[in-house]
């Protein structure tokens, strides 16, 4: 893994996490449903459970998360030679599986989150997440074309 790959992908990580944060923030002032409450949520993982955060530090953990998606991402693509129509399955496999968390992060959580079966939550997590993997191909082939990834 180079040094640039590693920048590529924690700037496609910090642009497709920002629109994901932005998404469900929206999502949730339109509907009510605490889905940016549960992308933002870290109350389960011991030593944090007891501390109020500010909401930009719990951002910033989901954006740790982001960029190493969109590194692996900018890895993968590298290093296998994914064609650029191989490059929207790629963000598929590397985002659905963030999808099915919405269970297991709705079950732990500490805070007031959408329940476990709440399918209209389900579905704004879900789209989402949907939009996450679509803008990982777009933002990879613009930094592509810009010199700071091949």
């Amino acid at each position: 893994m180079t040094f640039r790959q590693v920048g590529s992908g924690t700037i496609i990580g910090l642009v497709s996490g920002t629109l994901l944060g932005l998404f469900l923030k929206w999502m949730q002032v339109l509907t009510g449903i605490k889905v940016y409450v549960l992308l933002l949520n870290v109350d389960f993982i011991p030593g944090f459970g007891n501390k109020d955060l500010p909401e930009w530090m719990e951002f910033l953990f989901h954006l740790v998360i982001s960029c190493v998606i969109g590194v692996v991402f900018v890895y993968v693509m590298e290093r296998l030679k994914v064609s650029s129509s191989g490059s929207w399955l790629l963000s598929l496999v590397l985002t659905v599986p963030t999808v099915f968390l919405y269970f297991p992060l709705s079950y732990l959580a500490i805070k007031d989150v959408p329940g476990l079966m709440y399918g209209e939550a389900i579905f704004l997590w879900t789209a989402g997440h949907i939009l996450y993997a679509l803008s990982l191909p777009p933002l990879y082939h613009l930094s592509s074309a810009r010199g700071t990834s091949t």
